[in-house]
């Protein structure tokens, strides 16, 4: 018999957390999550997502033994301000019984219908910088801190209980050894003097800081016309300054201001903790951290994590001036392949950035969805 609890103590929900590592147990292409952080995610005096969403998670257990999770989310911004009447799911992590993924999945329902919401989606998190998406195709490549994995399954199991597809995700990457300096340097250089544009790199993460606001902004307005956008609030801006800049190198961030010194370009890009991330095993103490701090010096993988251009700037050739600073940082640190993270298959601009890398997709993922 199935049963179904709400992880509502801290030890229910430190059991939540750490189910996927049973699970996942020496998985080679899963990455573990750190343990402390998930938490944090989950606590509403700490994640400011929860100004603006609800999220109720909830444990599966057969014979004794917990044999699923999953998070039941309402983003109302989504909600009210957009007109999707939506309820999310996601956290959702599954042993291969279909009656187990069905009895969480009638939580989401009933959330959603006590809400009058007419349908269901995921997996996805509370905002547009969680994770997203089930993996359906590309499981025997390593995954990385801001995705999700799993087995063939969970496409299987969403399939036959009459979900379809919502949006589809692409993942690529490409060899630096095959990026030619001359595709962009002589471009960006005359879409500098044309525009009277300059780059801005960084060398350490206190200089970054009195940009992140103006960042996010830009941020907002480069990705608003997106179907699935919910834009970052100033709560979140805090947060997420925090949670993220800590991670990455202040050389692989790139702004570019206009003659104002107004921002019209971002990049950031995060070396891969991927295997740094087996190794700690969702905790950074005692060894996790040294883990953690050699990838952030010496892995020779990076991830692309988010580009934004103001409108006005889009189609006008702006990211080969990124690129070409990308391109010196690259060459110096010895890096070897670039890896796209998760980009929706829609979003046409984006995918036009990358036609000159000779990009190979490795992995395809999908919300899925549902009416209630």
């Amino acid at each position: 018999m199935i049963s179904i609890l709400e992880a509502n103590t801290p030890k229910l929900l430190k059991e939540f957390v750490k189910f996927p590592f049973s699970l996942y147990k020496n998985h080679p292409y899963w990455v573990p999550p750190l343990i402390q952080d998930e938490l944090d995610s989950f606590d509403k005096s700490k994640n400011p997502a929860f100004e603006s969403a609800e999220a109720y998670f909830y444990l599966a257990f057969k014979d004794q033994k917990i044999v699923g999770r999953i998070a039941a989310i309402i983003n109302w911004d989504e909600v009210r301000h957009q007109n999707k009447p939506k309820v999310r799911f996601g956290w959702w992590d599954v042993i291969d019984d279909l009656e187990v993924t069905k009895a969480l999945l009638h939580k989401v329902y009933d959330l959603g219908r006590q809400n009058n919401l007419e349908y269901v989606e995921g997996p996805m998190g509370f905002s547009n910088l969680d994770k997203v998406g089930v993996v359906t195709e590309g499981y025997d490549e390593i995954g990385s801190m801001i995705t999700w994995y799993n087995f063939p399954y969970y496409k299987e199991h969403l399939e036959s209980l009459g979900y379809v597809k919502e949006k589809e995700y692409l993942e690529s990457k490409f060899s630096f050894d095959n990026v030619h300096i001359d595709s962009f340097f002589k471009a960006q250089e005359l879409i500098k003097k044309r525009y009277h544009l300059t780059p801005i790199n960084f060398k350490n993460n206190k200089a970054i800081m009195p940009y992140v606001d103006e960042m996010f902004d830009l941020f907002n307005l480069s990705y608003a016309n997106l179907s699935s956008f919910v834009a970052i609030t100033d709560i979140q801006k805090e947060y997420f300054k925090k949670k993220y800049i800590s991670f990455i190198n202040p050389e692989y961030i790139k702004f570019i201001v206009d003659q104002n010194n107004k921002m019209i370009a971002f990049s950031i890009v995060m070396p891969s903790f991927s295997e740094a991330l087996q190794k700690a095993k969702g905790k950074l103490f005692p060894f996790g951290f040294y883990h953690m701090l050699q990838a952030k010096k010496n892995s020779k993988e990076v991830l692309f994590y988010l580009i934004g251009i103001l409108p006005e700037y889009q189609n006008k050739g702006v990211t080969a001036i990124v690129f070409n600073e990308y391109y010196n940082t690259f060459k110096e640190k010895g890096i070897h392949t670039c890896i796209r993270t998760p980009e929706l298959e829609d979003n046409h601009a984006i995918q036009n950035i990358w036609k000159h890398f000779d990009s190979v997709i490795y992995r395809r993922r999908r919300t899925y969805r549902k009416n209630l």
